[in-house]
């Protein structure tokens, strides 16, 4: 029941859909601490935090997250791939919440944490439906740089990073921040490139997700646009007034 309530929440961030998100969220943490079981708790606590950021609760996100994380610790000492995927992923979700609350170093604490997760974890994988791992790591340095406004960096940091072992989802969001980032750089062309290199892989992924329309979005205000991109927002149903 959990884990159903996680699936929804995704989905639901993912639209833009905040206040169903939370809903979602607040049941499935409900059903995870009926569960006593501690990854379960430390996953749904993640989606909660996601919710709440998606809410624009940063704060309240990163102290749920942070929480969440600092119960996990006991039992890092001696972890198992799953419990350590989930703690790293808690990290991660707290940095991203500290940088929208324009709190640096505590992003900063969060990714480095994080990053000795994936360190420990010793690779890519998947536990728990986190995408977590080295990789993962640096495609949230790339989200926190951008929500620090750190464009060069993300873009620095990004294009090069193979995403190619991780699940769709982690893959195709990539691409979309990185669109974000070279939009944000004057470079259209590469920001289309991008998301169209993303639909080819998951089309409902980049029509859907508000970041892929809000820069599909951004594009559009631009004088005379390219035209793949009007083709582009005509298959996801974005005008330069649509409200998401």
């Amino acid at each position: 029941m959990a884990y159903t309530h996680q699936v929804a929440t995704l989905f639901l961030t993912k639209l833009g859909e905040a206040d169903l998100a939370w809903i979602a969220a607040s049941r499935g943490l409900t059903a995870a601490n009926a569960s006593e079981d501690i990854v379960v708790v430390g996953s749904l606590s993640r989606s909660a935090a996601h919710a709440l950021t998606t809410n624009g609760e940063y704060r309240e996100a990163r102290a749920l997250g942070a929480a969440a994380a600092e119960f996990l610790q006991p039992w890092t000492s001696r972890p198992t791939p799953r419990l350590l995927s989930v703690y790293g992923s808690l990290h991660l979700m707290c940095a991203l919440s500290a940088a929208r609350d324009d709190d640096r170093q505590s992003a900063n604490t969060h990714l480095a944490e994080a990053g000795d997760s994936a360190f420990r974890l010793g690779g890519d994988a998947n536990h728990v439906w986190t995408a977590f791992g080295p990789t993962n790591v640096t495609i949230h340095q790339v989200c926190v740089a951008l929500e620090f406004g750190d464009v060069q960096r993300a873009i620095a940091i990004g294009p090069d990073l193979d995403t190619s072992a991780l699940p769709v989802e982690r893959r195709v969001r990539h691409s979309i921040e990185l669109a974000r980032a070279f939009v944000r750089h004057n470079r259209v062309d590469e920001s289309l490139r991008h998301l169209l290199e993303a639909e080819l892989i998951s089309p409902d992924q980049v029509r859907y997700h508000q970041l892929s329309r809000m820069v599909v979005r951004e594009i559009l205000t631009r004088p005379r646009p390219p035209r793949v991109a009007v083709d582009l927002a005509c298959r996801m149903g974005v005008s330069s007034s649509t409200p998401w």
